[in-house]
C-alpha cells in the first residue's frame, strides 16, 4: 500500500486537536465527516477543499477523518467506518459516512444534526446511479446514539458493495427512520459531481467461498463492539490550508468467519488459435 504522506503534498500541523473554523460555529452539534479510503489521492485533493467549502455556508462544525486502510487485506467500508466512529465518538455528536467521490452541488442539502432519524443525503432520487428504494449509500448522516443503537456495521463486507443494503436492515429492524432532503429541484445530473473513474479504478466485484451466501443475509452478529483493527499512526494535516485527521489503519480479517478478505485473482484463461 502507498504511504499517504509520502504520496500528498501536505504539510502536518502543530496541533493535535481537529480544528474548527471561527464561521463554523453556528451549530452546537459537531460532525464528523467518515471518508473510508485507499489509494484515492486524486479525489481526496478535490474533495476537501470542496467540502470545506459547501458546509462553512452552513456554518456547522465539522472535521473531516481519512479512514485509510493500509493493510493487504480487501477493501472493506463498513469496518472503517466502524473505526472511525470509535475513534470520534467522544468528542462528535453525529457522523457523515462519506465518499470521497461524491461531492454534493447543491446547496439545500443540509448537513444538520439528523435528531430523527438517519439522513440520506444522496437519496435515490438524486443520486447519479443508484436509484432503488432502499439505497442509503454515498453520504448518510447518523447521530451517535442512532449508530450505536443499531451496534454499527457489519463487519463480513470485504470487496465492493451490499454493505450498506445490510446498514439499511439494521436501522429498519432498529426503528430508526431514514430521512431524505425534501424540496430539490435538481436531479441526478446536478445535485452531485461523481468523480469516480470506473476505468482507472475498477471496482472489487470478486466473490469467493461462501461470500455471496454470507453477505445477503442479515448479520447479527458483528459490527463495532468486535471490529479488529490497529492504529499504525494518526496525523494532522493540511490540503491548500484546510486542516484534516489521517488515521491509517491496519483491519484484521478472521479468516474461519470471513476467508473472502482475501480473494485470489481467477486464473487468466489463455485463448486457443
Amino acid at each position: 500500500m502507498g504511504c499517504f504522506l509520502a504520496s500528498l503534498p501536505i504539510t502536518p500541523t502543530e496541533s493535535k486537536d481537529p480544528q474548527i473554523l471561527p464561521s463554523q460555529r453556528t451549530h452546537k452539534k459537531k460532525l464528523a465527516i467518515l471518508v473510508p479510503f485507499r489509494d484515492r489521492f486524486d479525489e481526496l485533493l478535490d474533495f476537501v477543499p470542496h467540502m470545506y467549502k459547501f458546509l462553512n455556508k452552513q456554518k456547522i462544525p465539522f472535521h473531516i477523518f481519512i479512514i485509510q486502510q493500509k493493510d493487504n487485506n480487501r477493501f472493506n467500508r463498513a469496518s472503517l467506518i466502524n473505526v472511525g466512529f470509535i475513534y470520534t465518538k467522544h468528542d462528535y455528536d453525529y457522523i457523515a459516512m462519506h465518499d470521497v467521490d461524491l461531492l454534493p452541488l447543491n446547496d439545500n442539502l443540509s448537513y444538520k444534526y439528523p435528531a430523527n432519524g438517519a439522513f440520506h443525503i444522496s437519496s435515490p432520487q438524486t443520486h447519479p446511479k443508484y436509484h432503488y428504494d432502499t439505497f442509503i449509500g454515498g453520504i448518510l448522516l447518523i447521530k451517535r446514539e442512532h449508530f450505536e443503537l443499531v451496534k454499527g456495521m457489519s463487519n463480513n463486507y470485504w470487496g465492493w458493495g451490499l454493505e450498506d443494503d445490510e446498514f439499511y436492515v439494521r436501522l429498519k429492524d432498529a426503528q430508526v427512520k431514514v430521512l431524505r432532503p425534501e424540496n430539490i429541484t435538481t436531479g441526478t445530473e446536478n445535485t452531485f459531481k461523481h468523480i469516480h473513474d470506473k476505468t482507472y479504478r475498477k471496482r472489487d466485484m470478486r466473490k469467493c467461498y461462501n461470500q455471496r451466501e454470507v453477505t445477503r443475509r442479515r448479520d447479527r452478529v458483528t459490527g463495532i463492539h468486535d471490529v479488529a483493527y490497529k492504529i499504525y499512526s494518526t496525523h494532522n494535516v493540511i490540503i491548500d490550508t484546510l486542516p484534516i485527521t489521517v488515521i491509517n489503519v491496519e483491519l484484521i480479517c478472521n479468516k474461519t468467519a470471513t476467508p473472502w478478505c482475501q480473494c485470489p485473482e481467477p486464473p487468466k484463461v489463455k485463448k486457443v488459435n
